[in-house]
């Protein structure tokens, strides 16, 4: 699944706490480095002592608690709100908390943060990730200081102010922003077939696609050819169904990508989301993960610098197949005597007379989808089959990312899947093929 946590138009009637923000303490700037998985930034916040891990996401407005798992976070003045956004259903339930404390490493600090909390247990994004998952910072993270994201050095830089980055940001190309309902938006151009539009997009870097568009708010919108009806994601109300393809081009002011994966959810999904005026849908993470990014929200800029991964190609999961982590078992490997215990925490060793038995924590995978008439489809693989193993490896010795980039990796690329379904063991094998190429 190309994951999206799809809190995309996150409603909230409540007042706004003006004091909710993050600042830097005797500090002109602050680096953070972050986990970067299936095209998702995550950081470490410590929140009223307890250390969580969250998402970060320009698409949401607040900050967002939904799994502790095993973790205890005591949080105080709560009240009863709902919420709504993409998805089927009207709203879920949550709460809202008040005056909180929240530290990014020593030297950033949120003193009064509300934090909103989500009760459905099925909105865990964790098993779809492969790390666990405790919620997604927004708008208050960016909203009063310059942020710079390197990609490729995996850091996050707060400055103090702009000031700091005159010199800096020369090398960079500048793009104006609006910052409605507390989340930044741009124009780009989007190019179906031979025609350029310009289109308000969302910059939503918690949705891992490249581009998302809402055909029934864009006139006389023609699906591109070929296209495929698929699972798009999950929202507060339900799962996301829509459609993929692939458009000509798509262009950030001089930059210019060719034949991105697109992603148009139904009418369905989008009917409870109050969207700003003229949106016409979101530019993601595939796309914002080529540049060094610079935001200031204060004075409504962005600054993009391409990198390394400015030319990769934009490949599709081919198999089929969506995929989630069940959490962990003890495995065990046989090694000789001589070789030296791990000092790792999650690892144990039981000593023989002439070897000894590694006991390490191993994932468990299963399917979580599987999109009809895909080659996995007609392979005959199914949801709540259990991974054994993929082209021979163990897929215990794998991780859900590397499986991803697996199911993506070339077209043509032959997949055996050994899978456990109830009592029986099954091999069952398949060829990676492109449904969406793009066709003129």
């Amino acid at each position: 699944m190309k994951f999206k946590l799809l809190l995309l138009g996150v409603l909230f009637s409540i007042f706004i706490n003006a004091q909710n923000s993050f600042e830097l303490i005797n500090t002109k700037k602050a680096v953070i480095p972050f986990k970067f998985i299936n095209n998702l930034i995550f950081i470490p916040i410590t929140v009223n002592g307890a250390e969580l891990t969250f998402l970060v996401d320009t698409g949401v407005a607040e900050t967002l608690l939904f799994s502790l798992e095993n973790k205890e976070v005591k949080l105080e003045n709560v009240e009863k709100i709902k919420f709504s956004g993409l998805g089927g259903s009207l709203s879920i339930d949550g709460f809202k908390s008040e005056r909180n404390t929240a530290r990014i490493g020593d030297a950033v600090i949120n003193t009064s943060m509300s934090i909103y909390i989500i009760l459905d247990e099925e909105f865990n994004i964790s098993s779809h990730v492969g790390i666990p998952v405790n919620g997604v910072i927004g708008y208050h993270f960016f909203k009063n200081h310059p942020i710079s994201i390197d990609y490729q050095a995996k850091k996050i830089t707060i400055y103090e102010n702009a000031d700091l980055l005159t010199k800096k940001i020369r090398k960079y190309d500048e793009f104006p922003i609006t910052i409605e309902k507390d989340k930044p938006y741009m124009y780009a151009d989007v190019e179906m077939t031979r025609e350029k539009n310009s289109s308000k997009l969302l910059i939503d870097l918690g949705n891992s696609d490249a581009i998302w568009l809402f055909p029934t708010l864009i006139k006389n919108f023609v699906y591109n050819r070929p296209n495929i009806d698929d699972f798009l994601g999950r929202g507060f109300n339900g799962d996301i169904y829509g459609k993929r393809s692939r458009i000509r081009n798509f262009y950030l002011g001089n930059f210019r990508f060719e034949k991105p994966l697109t992603a148009m959810p139904d009418e369905f999904s989008i009917q409870h989301v109050n969207l700003v005026d003229n949106r016409k849908g979101s530019v993601g993470s595939e796309i914002m993960r080529r540049f060094t990014i610079i935001f200031d929200y204060a004075n409504k800029k962005l600054f993009l610098k391409k990198n390394r991964n400015f030319n990769d190609p934009f490949h599709f999961n081919m198999s089929g197949l969506d995929f989630r982590q069940d959490g962990l078992e003890w495995g065990h490997e046989r090694v000789q005597i001589e070789t030296q215990s791990s000092t790792a925490k999650t690892d144990s060793v039981y000593k023989g007379d002439s070897f000894q038995y590694k006991f390490t924590l191993k994932p468990l995978f299963s399917i979580s989808g599987v999109r009809k008439d895909s080659p996995a489809y007609k392979a005959g693989l199914k949801k709540d089959d259990k991974v054994i193993s993929i082209n021979r490896n163990k897929a215990s010795d794998m991780t859900l990312e590397s499986i991803m980039e697996l199911m993506k990796s070339s077209e043509g690329q032959s997949i055996t899947i050994v899978v456990q379904r109830k009592n029986e063991t099954l091999t069952l094998s398949f060829t990676l093929e492109d449904p969406i190429p793009y066709q003129d």
